[in-house]
């Protein structure tokens, strides 16, 4: 991912579903596409899985209740850097 949308969502009653389906959500009508791809700090997520359209992928260096949201770039995507 090249550049994307930081979101903060702390709401203890919501699941990680519901909370990247609203960021997704406020990504389209933002940006006016459906983001691709969300990074989220490994401890809210064990493996990779699909939200709807969304890939969410746990990586080690996103901070607890943030999502980056944004497009799938080719080799970017695979990087587990942010």
């Amino acid at each position: 991912m090249l550049s994307g949308m930081l979101w903060l969502d702390t709401d203890q009653r919501r699941t990680l579903e519901e909370k990247v389906l609203r960021a997704a959500h406020y990504y389209q009508e933002k940006y006016g596409r459906q983001p691709q791809l969300c990074l989220v700090n490994e401890s809210m997520l064990p493996e990779e899985m699909h939200v709807g359209e969304v890939q969410v992928r746990p990586v080690p260096n996103m901070v607890v209740h943030h999502f980056l949201l944004g497009a799938d770039s080719a080799g970017a995507a695979n990087s587990a850097t942010v």
